[in-house]
């Protein structure tokens, strides 16, 4: 082969790799965890100071725009529904390829769930590895979450999983993906409607402790080491809900592990009442998520704890955040629909249909 046609086919092949890239980006499916992670990807290198990890709790419960307006604070949710422990320490490494945040939050809800629930479940897998760039990173992310190594391939190219999807080439919104970037205009955030009362369950006197699935803190241990070697700080939370007195004792198991290792762990179940959420009102399914009125509860609460306990920068008025104060001002419009729209629920009891397993 001449050189000539090395030239050739070396730019026939990145042209290919550059198209078959292109077109995978476009037609992953659309939604609300494709729009978020777009939006991280869209945002400006070395401006966000927190990311946010875990699974369906943080996207609705804690809002990125109410954490800048009211404490200046640019933190991102890389949340995905049911989202296992092992694909974290991934989201993390992804994360710190374009920024260099100094606060990771991370949310505990799954460490308390086996593994194996949620291996074989695709879907919920996919929405981290299909929602990541290609990089060696998302090939490591894949060999860990996914154990049939026939079926990795799929995974590697999703293009495999999505080729029928061809309307989302005709879509203006999907289009604007081809990079993987589109700006968020609520940083991430979920605003939830709809109200779904329960009560509270009260476990603070259960103090026994009951070890998770070894996997799980397997996991914990390697997420905790590799968090110190990345010479960053870190976060772990307990979002509120209607707990079972069984995740109450593995959280005893989990929490001394972490806060052994030197970080704090914020339970918001521990301080219901001191943030006023109310378990009639403020969740949209029955004891689970939060809806608009817990989530400025939950988010009020935890950007007073950041305050208190972290010298993260106050971003307001900074040149480069001004996709920030829209998001606030977008935020603060959509927030009172959504409030309005849950208190006029809770006049009428126009309560959420229960979804049945």
């Amino acid at each position: 082969m001449t050189k000539k046609q090395a030239a050739k086919a070396v730019i026939f092949l990145a042209g290919f790799i550059f198209i078959l890239i292109t077109v995978t980006y476009i037609i992953r499916t659309n939604g609300d965890v494709k729009d978020r992670f777009v939006g991280f990807y869209a945002e400006k290198d070395n401006t966000i100071d927190a990311i946010m990890v875990g699974s369906s709790p943080v996207y609705p419960f804690y809002s990125a725009p109410k954490l800048y307006g009211e404490q200046g604070i640019a933190a991102y949710p890389l949340s995905t529904n049911n989202q296992r422990p092992k694909a974290i320490k991934y989201l993390l490494k992804e994360a710190q390829k374009t920024q260099d945040p100094s606060l990771f939050i991370i949310e505990l809800r799954m460490f308390t769930m086996p593994d194996e629930e949620w291996e074989d479940t695709m879907v919920f897998t996919r929405g981290v590895t299909d929602n990541l760039k290609y990089s060696w990173n998302r090939v490591q992310a894949i060999n860990a979450l996914v154990s049939d190594k026939s079926e990795r391939y799929t995974y590697y190219f999703d293009i495999f999983k999505y080729h029928s999807n061809w309307k989302t080439m005709v879509m203006p919104s999907q289009l604007a993906c081809w990079r993987y970037e589109k700006a968020h205009p609520l940083k991430g955030l979920e605003i939830k409607y709809g109200v779904g009362p329960t009560e509270r369950v009260d476990l603070s006197g259960v103090t026994q402790a009951q070890e998770p699935a070894a996997e799980q803190v397997e996991v914990l241990y390697d997420l905790l080491s590799w968090i110190e070697d990345s010479g960053k700080d870190a976060l772990f939370l307990v979002s509120p809900y209607v707990m079972e007195e069984a995740d109450k004792k593995q959280y005893n198991y989990i929490i001394p592990i972490i806060e052994e290792a030197g970080y704090r762990v914020l339970d918001l179940n521990d301080h219901v009442e001191e943030m006023g959420l109310d378990f009639g009102t403020d969740f949209y399914d029955y004891g689970s998520h939060v809806n608009a009125l817990g989530e400025a509860k939950c988010t009020a609460f935890l950007g007073d704890y950041l305050d208190r306990n972290y010298d993260l920068p106050d971003r307001r008025g900074q040149a480069g955040y001004e996709s920030w104060d829209s998001a606030w001002a977008l935020y603060q419009e959509a927030q009172a629909q959504a409030e309005a729209s849950c208190l006029d629920d809770i006049a009428n009891e126009n309560w959420a249909p229960e979804v049945i397993d």
